[in-house]
């Protein structure tokens, strides 16, 4: 259903303004815009299974109650067990009869996705949110040698992707990217931050642009297999990382965060909606937004092909 004029109006006002349409406020309003889409079937995912990253905290937590309340299998993909198993009663508690299943994988270390790839047990999988996220203070490497950020929102998200692809087939891919993007240019000619003076925010926004601008090519190549992509960003959420990595900012913006559940909304409602949603487009509040607000970040098709090189040689691809 397309929104009529006047709220198609209201909706990009608050998204360019960015405190209405980033806050609690924008996905208030907007649910109650004619043409809203609408929310999934209940049961709709009964039987299906979903693999969450990141399931322990913050959107993740968000993202596993809204698909474990439309009947999803939910793999919550940790790095801590122990902290999972506490997340995992909790939902299960307040969704009586969730099937939410744990499993441990650290993104940052590229043979540790490639060991749990293997050792995942069901032959089909509906979709994947790559949810994981880092914040390092200071800049930091992999095991494998990538700077940290990188290596856990695009170089373990798509290899993960490469190494389900079988189990994918007309499945669905979701990454949760930040409205932080805006901010950056693709960092085509030093992804991996090794020069300049590292800032954390900087690391995780250029990350997230990386995501967005790459988004078309990786849906062409996993269209192959009928596979859809989104990126998405939450808005402002008071996530973990918010709380320990931007103080000041939470200080100010506290009384409009966004929830768990609201941050994650898009990620679940990506994951269910029917039809399929348009593959390789970038996400907020279940409409497509534009990937550039200023034309100081757009970028050249040549830069965009060098971040397609080196993201080829990261994971690996042919």
């Amino acid at each position: 259903m397309t929104i009529p004029l006047p709220g198609r109006a209201l909706d990009t006002v608050m998204d360019r303004t960015l405190v209405p349409g980033y806050s609690r406020i924008g996905i208030a309003v907007r649910r109650r815009l004619p043409g809203w889409p609408a929310d999934p079937e209940p049961g709709c995912l009964a039987g299906k299974h979903v693999l969450v990253t990141g399931a322990s905290s913050g959107l993740g937590i968000g993202c596993v109650q809204s698909l474990a309340r439309l009947g999803a299998s939910v793999h919550m993909i940790v790095r801590d067990e122990v902290k999972g198993a506490a997340v995992r009663e909790r939902v299960v508690a307040e969704v009586p009869g969730a099937d939410l299943r744990l499993a441990r994988c650290d993104l940052a270390d590229l043979d540790d996705v490639r060991r749990f790839a293997a050792q995942v047990e069901v032959s089909r999988i509906h979709a994947v949110i790559h949810n994981a996220g880092v914040m390092p203070p200071e800049r930091t490497e992999s095991p494998q040698g990538h700077e940290l950020s990188m290596a856990v929102h695009v170089v373990a998200p798509v290899l993960m992707t490469e190494l389900l692809r079988d189990r994918l087939s007309s499945g669905r891919v979701v990454m949760v990217s930040s409205g932080g993007m805006y901010a950056q240019r693709i960092p085509s000619d030093d992804p991996e931050f090794r020069r300049g003076d590292y800032s954390p925010a900087a690391s995780y926004a250029r990350s997230k642009r990386m995501q967005v601008e790459l988004a078309p090519l990786l849906a062409d190549r996993w269209s192959l297999d009928a596979i859809t992509l989104g990126v998405m960003h939450p808005g402002w959420a008071d996530t973990p990382g918010v709380r320990s990595s931007l103080p000041n900012f939470r200080t100010l913006t506290r009384s409009i965060l966004r929830d768990d559940a609201e941050g994650a909304d898009t990620s679940a409602w990506l994951a269910a909606a029917e039809p399929t949603p348009p593959t390789g487009r970038f996400w907020h509040d279940r409409r497509v937004r534009p990937t550039h607000l200023s034309p100081t970040t757009r970028s050249r098709a040549d830069e965009v092909a060098r971040a397609w090189a080196w993201l080829k040689g990261a994971v690996d691809l042919s």
